[in-house]
């Protein structure tokens, strides 16, 4: 069995969703993807069972009934990759802002650098950071710093959307409990992962704003990431993380 599941949430990405998965499935490295949809009122759904004929045995699809955030999303999608034994989990967004290409970086990096947890960062290396505009680039930057200074963990990017899993981080971390869905989500999975005491590893990548879609940032998400990073300091002071 391939034991590489690339689960990419959806909501709204039709505009993308053929091109993500067919730059996905071409890589040199066998990739399966799973794509989690939240009953996307553009089909996106649809386009996926149509190109599923064309990717037997690699292409997968769960459709939830209702919009439910990024943070469930994954959280399905991780359940989901742990009941088929896959070794390497991957998070990646449709929209082309993390570029398929790099899957195989992250797998290397875990697979032969014994790494656990592998951050593609666009922070490791300088601002590695395409068509976004200066707003979000500082927001993005300053939110890791902040995270650092809270959390002492050493991540340059603590909201990094494109990751690698080791099967046993999935294991270890009650899935259950997870509570956050946006940038705080992304936030809540490292420092987890960290307070596991597992090896976390950033590689560089270079990150490209979307040019097809909407998207999904919204001022809650923000707030969400704000508080919830004090939140997660405290549990983990009083022992209730």
């Amino acid at each position: 069995m391939n034991n590489c599941i690339v689960i990419i949430p959806t909501y709204n990405e039709i505009e993308n969703i053929e091109s993500i998965i067919r730059a996905t499935l071409s890589q040199h490295k066998h990739f399966h993807i799973l794509i989690v949809d939240d009953n996307s009122p553009d089909h996106t759904a649809d386009k996926v069972r149509f190109l599923q004929t064309e990717f037997e045995g690699r292409l997968f699809l769960e459709n939830r009934k209702e919009k439910s955030g990024l943070g469930t999303a994954y959280v399905h999608g991780f359940k989901w990759a742990l009941a088929r034994e896959y070794e390497f989990v991957f998070e990646m967004d449709a929209d082309f802002s993390h570029n398929p290409h790099d899957l195989e970086k992250l797998f290397n990096a875990s697979h032969f650098g014994d790494a656990d947890m592998v951050i593609g960062s666009r922070y490791v290396t300088g601002v590695n950071v395409v068509n976004w505009p200066l707003n979000r680039v500082l927001l993005s930057y300053f939110a890791s710093v902040y995270v650092r200074m809270i959390t002492g963990m050493q991540i340059h990017d603590a909201t990094a959307g494109f990751v690698c899993y080791k099967r046993e981080v999935l294991e270890k971390i009650n899935l259950d409990k997870i509570k956050f869905v946006g940038y705080a989500f992304q936030i809540e999975m490292k420092y987890r992962t960290f307070c596991n005491n597992f090896k976390i590893t950033e590689v560089p990548i270079i990150f490209t704003d979307r040019t097809k879609g909407q998207s999904k940032m919204s001022n809650s998400i923000i707030v969400e990431a704000v508080f919830g990073v004090i939140s997660l300091r405290l549990k983990k002071l009083v022992n209730r993380l």
